[in-house]
């Protein structure tokens, strides 16, 4: 009887230990390892502050709001009105960052974004790499121009891709030399294209650009995060030049 109380005791608290072991820490946001630093890659997000970024076409920020060290857009701003861009410009470069939606939620990743008189919102003048929850969308039916990590409207990303559920981080990489672009979506290459191209042209021309003289047109620009209608939240964004 003892030897079976004994035996009992332990299982008893194994399994009490087992229900109070800690949850593995989140990974260490917004840092970068040594070996980033020694391949020349930067933070573009502190974690803290909105050092680094403004609204497109303003010198301030309004719209979006730091939670718990992540990048959050608030969706209040109605269509592209609180869309934020880096203050530096990029040309050929490699950017990495992780990314969730809220229920239905809607934005995208920008790049070579300039600001001009003749343009009135960033999406008219700048390629996207489109963000989206594709699951619980409620808008109507998505065409594959407007599916996750295609450049919108234009090339479409591969159907088989990994997508993560919404409320949980994807990781997307965008990389950019000469005009060729790759976008990348948890650890896999989802599509490729080249800019400036006979083809680019005429895609541009039958489809939402057509009329949109100045979209993909620039060689070089800013970086810029979508604020369209419901929360996205961004973390651990890092730029390195090629």
């Amino acid at each position: 009887m003892k030897r079976i109380l004994f035996a009992f005791s332990i299982i008893l608290v194994i399994a009490l230990c087992m229900q109070c072991k800690p949850k593995a820490p989140e990974p260490t946001q917004n840092f970068l390892t040594e070996e980033e630093i020694t391949q020349g890659w930067k933070l573009l997000f502190d974690g803290e502050t909105f050092n680094g970024w403004r609204n497109f076409g303003s010198d301030s920020l309004t719209g979006w709001k730091i939670d718990s060290g992540r990048l959050l857009a608030l969706g209040l701003g109605g269509d592209h009105a609180n869309d934020i861009i880096t203050v530096d410009e990029y040309e050929n470069f490699e950017l990495s960052l992780e990314w969730k939606t809220s229920t239905g939620g809607n934005s995208g990743i920008f790049f070579n974004a300039i600001e001009d008189t003749a343009v009135e919102a960033i999406y008219e003048i700048a390629p996207e790499y489109q963000i989206i929850d594709e699951a619980t969308w409620d808008g109507d039916s998505l065409t594959e121009g407007q599916k996750a990590a295609a450049c919108y409207d234009m090339y479409y990303a591969d159907p088989a891709k990994t997508l993560m559920p919404v409320g949980e981080f994807n990781v997307s990489k965008i990389i950019i030399n000469n005009g060729h672009v790759e976008h990348w979506l948890n650890g896999a290459k989802v599509v490729e294209y080249q800019m400036w191209t006979a083809e680019w042209d005429s895609l541009k021309s039958v489809r939402k650009w057509k009329d949109f003289p100045l979209y993909g047109t620039a060689r070089k620009g800013h970086i810029g995060l979508q604020d369209h209608g419901r929360q996205t939240w961004f973390r651990n964004i890092k730029v390195r030049t090629l």
